[in-house]
């Protein structure tokens, strides 16, 4: 890990006058995001965008930002010949990870997709891009940033936090495989000096979030009065984190952050699934002008809990707060009523996603496309 002298200086990355960053996985959720809020907040800067496009990365997402500072390229970040080429053509100052699978139930019913995704093919990104960096002659701007998740440490009692330094204790197929991706982001770093950050965060919520995930499944089942199925007593506690703020953190990361350190991002808004399901009820009834005897809450079931379901999970995200100077600037509240408010205002994208018509888009846009051909 990086010393004290070391975690005084200045990133290269910032000396830079026009860095350009590659992001994988930047058509889903999380990524779209950071490409956007990038975008916006460094002008200076440019994004490649490499992405498989599977079942919950969408190109759309990105479909209206301008091409001079932006660029997609469809292909798979396991395969070493397209990785190369685009390091070699591109240059980039660093390489941002966001490529997975993420969804905790798939995980359950299929996890081998999610070992050879976010196993076999991180470790062929990370083998592409040591070999690429160690031919430009190890450059000191170059950074490696590995976007995890907190599931890699288990489950938590009633009492206690997430650190930088916690045990993993993986509970399901989904977190054990990014917890082997954090071991060999790691790994790269401390056997070859490769400049690797990982960066392990909360359950994010926001816009474009493709609706699997409690927060978005919930507002578009209430907007459509449908069951709001909650797994067990719905008590499990999450530390709910706004999209953008962790966008905010990540930038802070990549140009701040110490080559070998891992950074916790957490929103400090513990929340028991049941309790965000409440209050989605109750601002989408008062949007809806739902009255008392139409409440959203009388929509609530309880189902089987699901396998392996952690109990709590909760960040001290202390580090980066003492070292990098970051904290989150949303509210959950405020937040949460923003997000509610972007999906009521977008329902073609929410329409488009759920129907598969952006499958469509993405054949009509980039089928005959694949990335091999894009960078030759």
């Amino acid at each position: 890990m990086g010393g004290m002298m070391e975690k005084k200086a200045i990133n290269p990355l910032l000396e830079q006058q026009m860095p350009t960053i590659i992001v994988t996985g930047g058509a889903g959720f999380i990524g779209t995001n950071f490409i956007r809020h990038l975008l916006d907040i460094r002008p200076g800067w440019r994004i490649v965008n490499l992405d498989a496009l599977t079942y919950a990365g969408n190109a759309a997402n990105l479909a209206d930002v301008a091409p001079a500072r932006y660029r997609f390229v469809r292909g798979d970040i396991g395969d070493e010949t397209l990785v190369r080429g685009l390091l070699a053509e591109e240059r980039p100052q660093a390489v941002v990870n966001f490529a997975a699978e993420s969804h905790v139930d798939r995980s359950i019913v299929g996890p081998l997709a999610f070992v050879e995704t976010n196993v076999l093919a991180t470790a062929r990104l990370l083998l592409a891009c040591r070999n690429d960096w160690e031919e430009k002659g190890r450059p000191a701007d170059f950074r490696f940033l590995h976007v995890s998740t907190d599931e890699v440490f288990g489950s938590l009692g009633p009492e206690g936090y997430f650190t930088e330094t916690t045990a993993y204790d993986p509970s399901s197929p989904y977190s054990a495989s990014k917890a082997a991706s954090d071991h060999l982001v790691r790994a790269w770093q401390r056997t070859y000096g490769f400049p690797a950050l990982v960066t392990n965060c909360s359950n994010n919520y926001g816009p474009y979030q493709f609706p699997e995930k409690l927060i978005p499944l919930m507002i578009l089942n209430i907007v459509e009065e449908k069951e709001l199925p909650v797994y067990g007593d719905g008590r499990n506690v999450r530390d709910w984190l706004y999209v953008i703020d962790h966008c905010e953190a990540l930038a802070t990361v990549l140009e701040k952050g110490v080559p070998g350190e891992t950074y916790n991002i957490g929103g400090g808004a513990e929340r028991a699934n049941i309790d965000v399901v409440h209050q989605l009820c109750d601002l989408l009834d008062e949007r809806l002008g739902r009255g008392p005897d139409r409440s959203s809450r009388s929509l609530i079931r309880h189902v089987s809990d699901r396998p392996g379901h952690d109990r709590r999970y909760a960040i001290d995200a202390g580090k980066i707060q003492r070292e990098l100077g970051w904290r989150p600037r949303f509210a959950f509240e405020q937040a949460l009523a923003a997000t509610v408010d972007w999906y009521l205002a977008h329902g073609p994208w929410v329409d488009s996603v759920r129907s598969g018509e952006y499958r469509k888009w993405i054949d009509l846009n980039y089928g005959a496309t694949r990335a091999r051909a894009d960078i030759n």
